[in-house]
C-alpha cells in the first residue's frame, strides 16, 4: 500500500519510524506535504519519500497515493481529510478526527458516499496489550466489571508559533480526554447513561483539566480525569467483582499490565528508532490492520468503526457542553459580586 502523509511533523516521524519495523513490500510512503516546503523536503530526505508538496490540492491529486495519513494538528483534521475525500483518497486521520459530532458525521458520510475507506486513527486499540485485556475480561477472570478508573497528565504546548491560533483553541478533551473516553467504550461496551463533567476552563473558553463520571444501566462507573498542563503518571484501574487490572503508564500505548498483581507483558515489533512519543513502534499494529481493510476493500475497521468514532465525539461534546456551562455560571456568579 502506497501511503501519502498529509503533516511533517512529530506523530508522522514515528509513524514513518513504525512503518520500518513492517514488510517494505507491503508497506511505502510515496508522498508527503506540508506548509514548509522546506520541512516536506527534510523529511523525505529522512525517509527517502520520492513525492515533496507544499500544496494540499495538490498533493490530494496525486495518482502515486493509495491511502492518506492525516496526522496534522486536531483543529486541521476535518478539512484535510474532507479535501482528501473528496479527491478520491481514502483516509487514516489521527484521533480525534473532527472537533465536534456534526464535523465527524459530515466526514463518515462523504466517505460513504464516495466509497472509501475512512478511519479514526485510535492506535492504542491495536496494541498487543488491549487484545489481551479484551480476552480477560471477555472470559470472566476478574469477574462483572464494576469500576474503572483511569488518569491521563500529558503537558500539551499550546502554541508553536506557526499556528497559533489554533492551538490556543485545543480542547484538553480532543487532545487528551479522547483517549480515557475510548477506554471507557472499550471496557463497558455500551453507550453510558450519565454524563458528569467538571473542571477548569480557560479564559478563552477552554477546557485545559477536568473530571468526567460515566455511569451505566447496571450501575457500573467510569472515573476519568485528565490534565493539560501537566506530565505525569497517567495509569488505570479495572475492577471487577473477583479481581482487577492494572495498566501501567501510559494506558494509552502500555505494553505492561497486572491481572489481580500478577505481571505481564506485551513487546511491541522490535525498532532501534528514536521516537518521539512512548512506545509509538506500537503505530505499525494499527498501520497493518488499515493495509489488511484496503486490501479487503472495506470501508471501515472492524476493530475501530464508525459508530465507535461517533460514540467518542458524542460524549466529549456533551463534556464539553457542561464544562463550559458551569464555566459560564461561574463568570457570571463572579460579575454579580
Amino acid at each position: 500500500m502506497r501511503w501519502g502523509l498529509c503533516s511533517a511533523g512529530l506523530i508522522a516521524t514515528d509513524f514513518c519510524n513504525a512503518l520500518q519495523c513492517l514488510n517494505p513490500s507491503e508497506h511505502k510512503i510515496t508522498a508527503v506535504v506540508s506548509k514548509s516546503l522546506e520541512k516536506a523536503k527534510n523529511f523525505a530526505e529522512k525517509f527517502k519519500i520520492p513525492n515533496v508538496y507544499d500544496s494540499y490540492e495538490e498533493f490530494a491529486k496525486d495518482p502515486n497515493i493509495d491511502l492518506v495519513y492525516v496526522s496534522a494538528i486536531n483543529f486541521y483534521h476535518h478539512p484535510l481529510s474532507i479535501l482528501m475525500l473528496n479527491n478520491g483518497k481514502p483516509v487514516l486521520c489521527e484521533q480525534t478526527c473532527a472537533n465536534n459530532t456534526q464535523q465527524t458525521e459530515e466526514m463518515i458520510e462523504l466517505a460513504k458516499s464516495k466509497k472509501l475507506f475512512f478511519m479514526e486513527g485510535m492506535w492504542t486499540k491495536f496494541f498487543p496489550v488491549y487484545k489481551a485485556i479484551r480476552e480477560i475480561i471477555d472470559s470472566g477472570t476478574i469477574g462483572k466489571i464494576r469500576h474503572l478508573d483511569a488518569t491521563m497528565f500529558y503537558k500539551i504546548m499550546l502554541s508553536n508559533g506557526a499556528v497559533p491560533e489554533a492551538s490556543l483553541h485545543r480542547s484538553g478533551l480532543i487532545d487528551i480526554g479522547v483517549y480515557l473516553i475510548w477506554l471507557a467504550n472499550f471496557i463497558f461496551k455500551q453507550k453510558p447513561e450519565t454524563i458528569t463533567a467538571t473542571g477548569v476552563v480557560t479564559d478563552i473558553g477552554v477546557d485545559q483539566s477536568a473530571n468526567l463520571i460515566l455511569t451505566y444501566k447496571d450501575g457500573a462507573k467510569a472515573s476519568l480525569s485528565y490534565d493539560r498542563t501537566v506530565t505525569k503518571k497517567s495509569d488505570a484501574y479495572i475492577y471487577g467483582t473477583q479481581g482487577k487490572i492494572y495498566i501501567h503508564s501510559p494506558f494509552w500505548s502500555t505494553t505492561k499490565i497486572e491481572i489481580n498483581g500478577e505481571e505481564r507483558e506485551f513487546p511491541l515489533h522490535k525498532s532501534d528508532a528514536d521516537y518521539n512519543y512512548p512506545n509509538s513502534a506500537g503505530l505499525a499494529y494499527e498501520a497493518e490492520a488499515v493495509r489488511q481493510c484496503f486490501e479487503k476493500g472495506e470501508l471501515e475497521c472492524p476493530a475501530h468503526t464508525h459508530s465507535d468514532t461517533l460514540s467518542l465525539i458524542t460524549i466529549i461534546d456533551e463534556a464539553r457542553r457542561q464544562l463550559k456551562e458551569n464555566h459560564q455560571k461561574k463568570l457570571g456568579g463572579t460579575e454579580s459580586q
